[in-house]
């Protein structure tokens, strides 16, 4: 072809399309923010009100700032006292924990602080830690790991940090602590029972030959569901282990073959990062068809609503209509999907 002759217009760029879209998107949403803000002054909000929403819109989108360049790695977030001691078995089983998980390769979150905060950073390393930091009349200053890294961000609320701890992280696992520790780890399952957060791991981890969580197990049995308030099913939403081996291994074996989740429409899509054959789709619809709304299972790849996550092409799809009430089942099932993972021996 001669340089007069005119070239074939090229065709769009697959990979530049969904960012378009996403920026579309984006702006529209920015817009919305705008004019919430403007009618604030239409309802008449006081100043104290206005002083909520405007520092945590400040707290927020500096902590996303501070999580986008680590949304592609895998994080667990570490709840426990900061108040346990360095020689405390406790303690030493956070920092083993995070010297394992940052030998995988994945981040550590804390509250930045010492205690079992400090030791899960302690194991992890400075490179592998993530801090989110509460601003307290006391306790507030960072631990020697995380303190003046840039990966470090101070919230003044708890619910904003909250937030922050559950969106950004891939598993969770409790340590022993106080009214807080408590709270953050309840309020996870609360999220997971009710769909309100994808499915993640959670551990409750006790020191060696501790009980602390397995007498939590107990009175969730023995109250909880004995008296009708949660089902047999969301026990298998957490795993109670001594063992930080086997803490471990859940949040591992969790991603072995399941890799995430996202409802397009009325269905619900695992990404998975193997195929089922046909016998283990065939075994997966036997067994947990009564999850189903409608329809049955298919497997596919990945779907058109999903070209916003193009990184996210190359995995299998199960795509099903679930009814999202028994979040014990889906994870039941996702354990299943992970069992029937070839052995990488």
């Amino acid at each position: 072809m001669s340089s007069s002759e005119k070239k074939p217009p090229r065709s769009p760029d697959p990979q530049q399309e969904p960012s378009k879209s996403r920026t579309l998107r984006s702006a529209d949403l920015i817009r919305s923010i705008k004019e919430y803000a403007d009618k604030l002054l239409e309802d008449g909000s006081t100043r104290g009100d206005l002083k909520i929403l405007s520092r945590t819109l400040r707290e927020l989108r500096y902590a996303f700032k501070v999580f986008a360049p680590y949304r592609h790695c895998r994080k667990v977030t570490i709840f426990g006292s900061a108040r346990t001691k360095p020689d405390a078995p406790a303690y030493q089983q956070a920092v083993k924990l995070g010297r394992a998980m940052a030998e995988q390769d994945w981040m550590v979150i804390t509250g930045a602080g010492d205690g079992i905060m400090g030791a899960g950073h302690e194991g992890a390393g400075r490179a592998h830690s993530m801090g989110l930091n509460i601003l307290l009349p006391f306790e507030q200053s960072a631990n020697a790991v995380i303190d003046g890294d840039h990966k470090l961000v101070h919230m003044k609320y708890f619910f904003t940090r909250k937030l922050m701890f559950v969106k950004e992280c891939d598993a969770v696992v409790c340590l022993p602590g106080g009214f807080g520790t408590i709270d953050e780890g309840l309020e996870v399952l609360t999220l997971l029972q009710t769909g309100k957060h994808d499915m993640v791991p959670v551990v409750f981890l006790d020191a060696p030959g501790g009980t602390y969580w397995r007498a939590l197990h107990e009175f969730i049995n023995e109250q909880l569901l004995q008296g009708g308030m949660i089902s047999a099913e969301d026990l298998h939403l957490y795993k109670v282990t001594d063992s930080y081996e086997a803490a471990v291994n859940e949040i591992l074996n969790f991603y072995r073959r399941y890799h995430s989740m996202r409802y397009v429409r009325e269905e619900l899509v695992l990404r998975l990062n193997k195929e089922l054959t046909e016998e283990q789709f065939d075994a997966i619809t036997a067994q947990f068809s009564d999850i189903l709304a409608a329809g049955t299972f298919r497997q596919t790849s990945a779907l058109r609503a999903e070209r916003d996550e193009p990184e996210l092409d190359d995995k299998s799809r199960l795509v099903f209509q679930f009814n999202r009430r028994n979040l014990g089942r889906l994870r039941q099932m996702i354990d299943a999907l992970n069992s029937s993972m070839p052995s990488q021996s």
